[in-house]
């Protein structure tokens, strides 16, 4: 695995983990923010994703298990103690497929940020619906080994993620490393069906759960339903943010972050 830090060396911890096709690049305006003025920043790459290893077969991505070590083994290898766990969308599946496995003892807090305690079948039906009926959200191209047809359905699913145009630029930087996740890899950790919510139940450390008011990813009662089930979580909605409030509205991100983060770790 890729796992670069940024921010302060001495601080307590704070690991980003990314979303689906991602790379750690998504939290490029925390690498550089007040988070990483107070906190060090482990930003890592997920298997098959970004800069890290990509193995094939699709067992090593499609079930809690591979992605529950992968985070154990970051918090034992950096020794991160009880450091706040925050996941973007699949990001935020991965923290679960940790609480999952591991409990919450061995962490101070968590966020999922355009998350949700149930994927695939386990969606609720209205949210489902929207979702397949969206092509920019379903994003069945992204899945294909056609190139052409790949590209479109990746800068299509990229733009999906914002509720305002952004820079040609960073769309540019943002296609360039979604497409270092193989079509397979794709496949095999989106398509999963896992429904977390009886074990959020039990978790009792805090968390949050962070979303935009316009998300076409996690769309209502997604995030409502995640947060019903946690017995210590606060919510969070952006008015002016899709699914990626940390780039679209970064200093408001980042200050429920820090707020955040002051209160579990103190």
């Amino acid at each position: 695995m890729h796992v670069p830090e940024y921010g302060n060396p001495d601080g307590p911890a704070i690991v980003l983990i990314h979303g689906w096709s991602q790379c750690h690049l998504s939290w490029a305006h925390q690498l550089t923010g007040s988070l990483a003025d107070s906190y060090r920043l482990i930003a890592p790459d997920l298997r098959g994703h970004g800069n890290s290893g990509k193995p094939d077969a699709p067992e090593n991505y499609n079930t809690s298990a591979p992605w529950a070590e992968d985070i154990r083994v970051i918090l034992a290898e950096l020794a991160l103690e009880r450091p706040v766990l925050v996941g973007w969308s699949m990001g935020g599946w991965i923290v679960q497929d940790y609480l999952s496995v591991h409990g919450d003892t061995d962490i101070s807090g968590f966020s999922l940020v355009g998350s949700s305690g149930a994927t695939g079948r386990f969606t609720p039906l209205e949210a489902l619906q929207r979702r397949v009926a969206d092509d920019a959200v379903r994003a069945d191209g992204m899945y294909s080994e056609d190139l052409a047809q790949n590209l479109t359905a990746t800068l299509a699913f990229v733009q999906a993620c914002f509720a305002t145009p952004q820079s040609p630029d960073d769309i540019a930087v943002m296609v360039g490393f979604n497409m270092l996740c193989p079509p397979s890899v794709r496949a095999a950790a989106r398509k999963r069906h896992e429904d977390y919510r009886p074990m959020l139940r039990g978790i009792t450390c805090p968390a949050l759960v962070q979303w935009g008011i316009h998300e076409r990813l996690l769309v209502s009662p997604m995030a409502e339903d995640t947060l019903d089930v946690l017995p210590n979580g606060k919510g969070i909605v952006y008015k002016n943010s899709g699914h990626a409030p940390f780039w679209e509205e970064p200093d408001l991100f980042d200050t429920d972050i820090l707020n955040f983060a002051k209160a579990v770790l103190s």
